[in-house]
């Protein structure tokens, strides 16, 4: 009886392992053979309109000019800011041609249709 249940212990272990080798293999193939044009970037800002320009600046100084070049677009997202961020996201907006700006209702709604 014993012999039996170490045996259907290790049938089942062995089981698992090939299940959990047949998905792995399975995500790589699907992953991998999809085109990575880049990343894109979403940011989401609540009321920091003193930290914003800063922040973005050496962010994109350093996009420009060090390693980064894989991020193809930033999306900076209001969450319904009190102070001025929206305008000063905007100037930057302007600009920087690979920012976009929007609010936050808009960001969950383009990444609803991402998630369908």
């Amino acid at each position: 009886m014993m012999t039996f249940l170490l045996n259907a212990i290790l049938w089942t272990l062995a089981l698992y392992g090939l299940f959990e080798i047949i998905k792995t293999i399975l995500y790589i193939c699907t992953y991998m053979n999809q085109k990575s044009d880049g990343i894109y970037l979403i940011l989401a800002v609540k009321n920091q309109e003193e930290r914003l320009e800063g922040f973005m600046r050496t962010f994109l100084f350093r996009l420009l000019y060090g390693k980064e070049e894989a991020i193809k677009e930033i999306m900076i997202a209001d969450l319904d800011s009190t102070d001025h961020t929206f305008e000063v996201a905007n100037k930057l907006g302007i600009e920087y041609e690979n920012i976009k700006i929007r609010k936050w209702r808009e960001c969950k709604e383009i990444l609803d249709e991402i998630d369908e």
